[in-house]
């Protein structure tokens, strides 16, 4: 009983726009700049194939600074969808 309690409270998935690609984009430049400066070994692992355009981070670093950023991502555009912007 109670999970028909949560389904009825989920949110509707937001249809893509250029709306939420900006905001994905700007929520994963931020991630990438905090792991730019919060990283101590950002070189560590196989490089990128363009390193200068990620501030010379290795590939581990990249990838985990986007996977924040997408999770940030997310949270904004959920939020920003139910609180009616989006």
């Amino acid at each position: 009983m109670t999970h028909l309690t949560l389904l009825a409270v989920a949110s509707a998935s937001v249809a893509w726009s250029p709306k939420v690609a900006a905001v994905m984009i700007a929520c994963n430049i931020v991630a990438i700049a905090i792991g730019k400066f919060t990283i101590s070994k950002q070189d560590v692992g196989p490089a990128m194939p363009a390193p200068a355009m990620f501030g010379g981070m290795g590939l581990g670093a990249v990838l985990g600074t986007a996977s924040l950023g997408h999770i940030i991502g997310a949270g904004m555009i959920l939020g920003l969808a139910s609180a009616g912007v989006l």
